[in-house]
């Protein structure tokens, strides 16, 4: 009887359980793993992301919005990025509605700010070209990053690139909330 319980590759009886249980859970419940992003709209094969619309008084932040959410649509690679809007099965278009600055820290013993945080406010669509139809919408979607301000100089290089970043990091969020299908 001990020489068939050795050749059981997991021991007893409880073992294998134990070894297969947890599996079926996470398969059962529909458990999957980040960055495994499935499209919810299987339908659509092509996005033209439209210039975005620029309602605060900063310079080129259109430009950068724009760019960042080309950049995640090619790096993601669910959908071939056309350069019309006729060619499109669906257009992403997006309105910077405020952009906003704050002081966050102060110098010890000025008034001067050390760091600030940078907010962001978009509205933003996904539409069905063909339809018409809005598949995704936001229309207060809020993004923000903190960037230490440095000497006058420097301060809006450090500015600027927090911009930068801020684009960056709404484009994913917003990518990972427009694809998710719940």
């Amino acid at each position: 009887m001990k020489e068939w319980r050795e050749q059981r590759p997991w021991g007893g009886g409880m073992g294998w359980i134990c070894a297969v249980l947890p599996i079926l859970l996470l398969v059962g419940c529909g458990y999957s793993f980040s960055g495994t992003i499935k499209s919810a709209y299987p339908a659509i094969q092509t996005v033209y992301v439209e210039s975005f619309a620029n309602r605060t008084s900063e310079a080129n932040a259109d430009n950068l919005f724009r760019s960042a959410f080309i950049s995640e649509i090619v790096q993601r690679g669910h959908f071939k990025l056309v350069s019309s809007r006729g060619e499109a099965g669906a257009v992403f278009r997006g309105t910077i509605l405020n952009l906003q600055a704050a002081p966050l820290a102060y110098k010890t013993g000025t008034s001067f700010s050390a760091e600030d945080r940078l907010t962001v406010t978009l509205e933003l669509f996904f539409e069905e070209t063909a339809s018409g139809k809005t598949l995704w919408s936001n229309s207060a979607y809020t993004g923000t990053v903190d960037y230490p301000v440095g000497a006058v100089g420097a301060a809006e290089t450090s500015r600027r690139n927090a911009l930068t970043k801020l684009a960056a990091d709404s484009a994913e969020k917003v990518y990972r909330l427009m694809m998710s299908d719940f």
